[in-house]
Order: structure tokens, then sequence, then C-alpha cells
């Protein structure tokens, strides 16, 4: 059964509760999250007040966002993996495998926008 409650704004109010508990437990209990959005905080500053064009520094900001939330994805899948059981399957290997994946692709992305975008004023 449906909670009576779980349409229009009340949902929005509620959906927006659980993603913030989402956020502090990824804090808490991740710490590749903690260690990303450090990096975060000193990266988003810097691709605001650097010197180059709306479009580029929409791609400096987005791919640190971008990070963020293929970790976050990453983590979902590992707590639902490790949910399951202890037992070792192949197939709980592997869905960790390919979300890490997915991090470190994301990590590539990032890193080659923020090289192109900002090697040649560095040169």
């Amino acid at each position: 059964m449906k909670p009576q409650n779980n349409h229009g704004i009340k949902r929005v109010i509620r959906a927006t509760g659980f993603s913030i508990k989402g956020l502090k437990a990824a804090f808490r209990d991740e710490a590749a999250f903690r260690q990303e959005l450090a990096l975060a905080v000193i990266m988003l500053p810097i691709a605001i007040l650097v010197n180059v064009t709306v479009v580029e520094k929409l791609l400096l900001v987005l791919s640190v966002f971008l990070v963020l939330i293929v970790e976050l994805l990453n983590s979902a899948i590992e707590a639902v993996v490790d949910r399951f059981g202890g037992e070792i399957h192949p197939l709980s290997g592997q869905a960790k495998d390919i979300a890490s994946a997915a991090v470190l692709l994301s990590l590539l992305f990032c890193a080659i926008c923020w090289i192109a975008i900002l090697g040649p004023l560095l040169i």
C-alpha cells in the first residue's frame, strides 16, 4: 500500500530527505566518496574562477560532479551486493568490478577535461 502523502510537494520533500540521508551515509561510510568530495571542494572554486569560456567552465564543473555521482552509484551497488550475503559469487564480484570501472572512467573523463582545458593555460 502506498502512503497517501506520496504526491506533489510532500513527495519532493520526502525524496529530498532520502537524498540527504544517502549523502550523509556515503560521507560517513565511504572513504572514496570523502576523498573525491575533498578534491571537489578544491576543484570547483578553481573551475569557477579560472578565465575560460562558459562551456569550458561547465565541463570542468560537471566532470567533477560526474565523479561524485558515479561514486555514489558504485557505493549503492556495493551495498546491495553486500546485503545479499557474504558468500563469494562470481556475479557479485563482477557487479562490484564493473561499478568500480565506471568510477575509473569518470575519473579519467574528469582528468582529460581538466588537462585539455587548463593545460594550455599553464604552458
